[in-house]
């Protein structure tokens, strides 16, 4: 231990004498460091906002909608999924808890008094409570009761309160949607942001007033969101409905399917892929730096060693071991780098939250302590391979030629 001290001691007395070139060498480690710790913590930071926001619509919440291309349209040949579709998750697909018809409408703008706004208008029922993942702060959500009587209820969002500049208990108030007046009678619990897009902006009627207000009462542009009795079975019951619901729109066998079932964290998973991706390409970037400080640190050592002959030659000739030498050497790349990737690692957080913080509405940047960790212990493993080379020849010098030399 006293040899390793004394070892550790010497070096940073060789780093300390030569600052300015000590800074220069690990500049390639700085800045190779400093760019992944950056863009891992934008990263890790939307990749946490994101799993966050899609986890209130719960792991074992699955989505149906019909597929529609550009030849759908342009046609006017709308694939659209039928009721019949809905009594088929609803009654013949074991495991299926909670059925869920939405319908997105394209109303325009909601009024109260003089003021107006433009929200997402969704028609459902009251299993959206469950499916969708959404409950309310003030009030009630919709009832089987509203959806059976057509009843002119609605359930909004806090946004859309604030942009109306509704009271802040607005459950009895009466909103012009379209032509219909509608009573409010719930307020959704706030929920923020996903990608950019509010989820407070909303406003929930019920399905069949929803049908109605479409003029495609029988074959409406609808979605079903539908939850598994267990998250489990959650791929059983996604194969079970895929196989149900081609029986009740009768595609023969060897079609290809119109319509897709979706789970409610594919795309997080998707997401996670893409930053994965992003990170691995990043880390070859990243390696070809540090690839290039770790040469830049040999060099430096290899002239460090060629000026420091004659001391090396006096250590030999008191006593110093090759071992010694080259433990001595060793630390020294060690800490050169080392002191490189914890500069960066500064560094590259710094810049990861000046750069979430420049973008509106980005969340947090957010880097685990483990990547820090392995950044820093990588950067000094950087040091060591490339340090072996000078350190061994340090190590094999001859004391009488070193002491020799001029």
């Amino acid at each position: 231990m006293n040899v390793f001290g004394e070892a550790f001691r010497a070096a940073l007395a060789s780093l300390d004498a030569h600052r300015l070139r000590s800074f220069l060498t690990t500049l390639g480690i700085l800045i190779g460091t400093m760019a992944v710790i950056a863009v891992v913590s934008v990263l890790q930071g939307f990749s946490d906002s994101i799993r966050e926001q899609f986890s209130d619509l719960g792991s074992n919440s699955l989505t149906l909608q019909a597929i529609n291309d550009t030849q759908n349209f342009r046609t006017g040949r709308i694939n659209t999924l039928s009721f019949d579709d809905i009594d088929t998750l609803r009654y013949k697909v074991a495991g299926v808890r909670d059925v869920a018809p939405i319908i997105a409408l394209q109303i325009g703008t909601i009024s109260w008094k003089t003021r107006n706004t433009a929200p997402q208008v969704v028609g459902t029922t009251e299993e959206a409570q469950s499916t969708l993942g959404v409950s309310t702060a003030q009030g009630r959500f919709l009832t089987a009761s509203d959806d059976q009587s057509g009843r002119r209820v609605v359930v909004i969002g806090t946004e859309v309160r604030d942009e109306l500049k509704m009271p802040k208990d607005p459950l009895g108030e009466f909103v012009l949607i379209g032509r219909e007046w509608f009573k409010v009678v719930g307020v959704l619990e706030k929920r923020g942001e996903v990608l950019g897009f509010s989820q407070d902006n909303r406003a929930y009627i019920p399905f069949a007033v929803a049908r109605s207000l479409t003029g495609t009462f029988e074959k409406p542009f609808m979605r079903v969101s539908f939850t598994t009795a267990s998250v489990d079975e959650i791929a059983q019951v996604k194969e079970r409905a895929m196989r149900a619901v081609r029986l009740s729109r009768k595609i023969p066998p060897g079609k290809d399917d119109d319509f897709e079932i979706q789970a409610a964290d594919s795309f997080v998973k998707q997401f996670n892929q893409i930053t994965a991706t992003a990170t691995a390409v990043l880390a070859g970037i990243v390696g070809i730096s540090l690839l290039v400080g770790g040469i830049g640190i040999m060099n430096i050592m290899l002239v460090s060693v060629t000026e420091r002959t004659r001391e090396i030659g006096i250590l030999k000739a008191l006593g110093a071991t090759r071992r010694d030498i080259l433990t001595q050497f060793l630390l020294e790349a060690a800490l050169l780098s080392l002191l490189g990737g914890l500069i960066g690692i500064v560094l590259g957080l710094l810049a990861g939250m000046g750069i979430a913080a420049m973008i509106p509405n980005f969340p947090p940047a957010n880097v685990p302590v483990w990547v820090m960790l392995a950044a820093a212990g990588f950067s000094a493993l950087v040091g060591v391979v490339f340090g072996i080379a000078p350190a061994s020849k340090a190590a094999s010098l001859d004391p009488i030629e070193a002491l020799r030399y001029e």
